[in-house]
């Protein structure tokens, strides 16, 4: 894996332009075979994240949550490896992830997988753990049009690896 180790700890972003950033930043590193597990809670930042990832590896969007179509690649526009981009939340297990076939495109893409902790591991011997944090108040308190707002985040990224 191809992304600098400084992107490695915990860090604070303050807004969504900054999420978007540290995507873009991150993806400008990665190569085809990189696979990256982002984890967090509804409106946390992680398909933003993506579209700066996105942005920096130079494949085609727009990049939108794939909740209902569970994946979307996008091919690169600068000859570099392809965005696979999946959000796991509507499967049920691991063995439903593997029947997307991902693996096949691992080896020539970038692979996201959106809610993939517990099932997205094992489709490589390693990745990117990408946990997004957000604030959150009772569910009295959260209005679903604040999901997205520049409330500061918390990313946290580790190195992981079956061996």
């Amino acid at each position: 894996m191809s992304v600098d180790p400084a992107f490695l700890g915990r860090r604070e972003i303050a807004t969504a332009e900054e999420m978007e950033q540290l995507g873009l930043r991150i993806g400008e590193q990665l190569e085809a075979g990189d696979l990256l597990v982002l984890t967090g809670p509804l409106g946390a930042g992680k398909t933003t994240f993506t579209r700066g990832l996105a942005e920096g590896l130079g494949v085609r969007g727009p990049v939108q949550s794939p909740t209902f179509v569970i994946a979307r690649t996008h091919p690169s526009l600068v000859g570099g490896a392809p965005l696979v981009h999946v959000d796991a939340y509507r499967l049920g297990s691991a063995a439903e992830l593997d029947d997307l076939d991902l693996d096949l495109d691992l080896e020539r893409s970038v692979v996201v997988v959106e809610w993939g902790r517990g099932m997205a591991e094992e489709l490589a011997d390693s990745w990117w753990d990408i946990e997004v944090e957000r604030p959150v108040g009772s569910s009295d308190d959260l209005d679903p049009s604040e999901l997205d707002s520049d409330a500061p985040r918390i990313v946290t990224i580790v190195r992981e690896s079956t061996a």
